[in-house]
């Protein structure tokens, strides 16, 4: 499978505890993709149309700005991407990140936490940002983090 790397974005602490079960499960590298400006709880408030959260999500071409471009990701062949689920697909950052760098060719793994989402169109709303990159939608990660889970996650790329 060649060298992997687990990058993900987690505005309240959920994903970032599956991505770190998934990296030492796989003895790969972890890279978190923060934003410049954090989230707070009521940037986070879906229930209010004003929240950031919101107002971004509701703008498909809005891209959260980078803390850093820092991600060396000339190395790796596969990278699993974390994510939680907004309105049914990834947030706009994972765009950002995405944008700003080259995948061309690399196989992106695709994980989520949800209270209840699926994936939705998140496939096809990541893809326009990578089009060279091999996507491959992974699994919604709410459960417990085991090796079975993460071994056939991982191996849905053929």
């Amino acid at each position: 499978m060649g060298k992997t790397l687990v990058a993900y974005f987690s505005a309240s602490g959920v994903t970032k505890k599956k991505a770190e079960a998934i990296a030492e499960l796989l003895q790969s590298d972890l890279y978190e993709i923060v934003p410049s400006e954090l989230y707070t709880k009521d940037d986070l408030n879906w229930m209010d149309k004003k929240s950031r959260s919101s107002i971004e999500m509701n703008d498909k071409k809005f891209r959260p700005e980078l803390a850093s471009k820092d991600a060396d990701v000339s190395g790796y062949d596969t990278i699993v991407l974390g994510f939680p689920i907004w309105w049914y697909v990834a947030p706009t950052i994972i765009n950002t990140f995405l944008e700003a760098y080259d995948f061309a060719g690399k196989n992106i793994i695709l994980f989520a936490t949800s209270g209840g989402s699926s994936f939705g169109n998140t496939l096809e709303e990541l893809k326009v940002s990578a089009p060279a990159a091999n996507f491959y939608e992974g699994k919604i990660l709410n459960g417990k983090i085991t090796f079975e889970v993460i071994d056939q996650m991982m191996n849905i790329g053929g």
